[in-house]
């Protein structure tokens, strides 16, 4: 990859990393204020705003780090399968993205429960998407610290191709 191509694939990658970060910060801001508010509107709302800003925020975010993740991996020295890092990095994404897929029914699910005028706002106050956006956060910061230190070991994969491309001796 050109050096000018390969700076605005990494931007990209880590412009969506970040927002995705912060996305789910936000995400886990608007749970506390679902458990905590007092004022039934601003609980509901909570709850409503949830489901259009994880299709509109959260997954679109998701599905561009992993995409220019991918990209930047196979275009530079590091690899998609080479180093561990890289390779657990890419298993976090794409388990990240698919736990917010599969949790995008019960968006859906506590979207219509605020919407219900007659619910109870016991029934409406739910204490998953705060636990779910605290072990998104943990698992988002996990990725980042290892894009951030590259913690060596090559995987079996990456040793053979650093053989056979003749650069023995070098694992980072």
């Amino acid at each position: 990859m050109k050096p000018r191509v390969r700076k605005f694939a990494l931007t990209a990658h880590v412009a969506s990393s970040v927002g995705w970060l912060g996305a789910v910060v936000v995400f886990l801001a608007l749970a506390v204020v679902g458990l905590t508010g007092r004022d039934a509107q601003t609980v509901r709302g909570a709850y409503l705003v949830m489901e259009p800003a994880a299709w509109f925020v959260l997954v679109p975010l998701a599905f561009a780090t992993l995409t220019t993740g991918i990209v930047q991996s196979l275009g530079t020295k590091w690899g998609l399968f080479r180093h561990y890092w890289v390779l657990f990095k890419l298993l976090i994404t794409v388990f990240a993205t698919v736990v917010l897929l599969v949790y995008m029914e019960t968006f859906g699910y506590l979207a219509g429960v605020a919407a219900d005028p007659t619910a109870d706002l016991g029934v409406v106050r739910n204490p998953s998407p705060g636990l779910h956006a605290a072990l998104a956060l943990l698992v988002l910061l996990v990725a980042t610290v290892l894009a951030v230190y590259k913690p060596r070991g090559m995987t079996p994969y990456g040793r053979r191709k650093q053989h056979e491309d003749g650069h023995e001796g070098r694992s980072r």
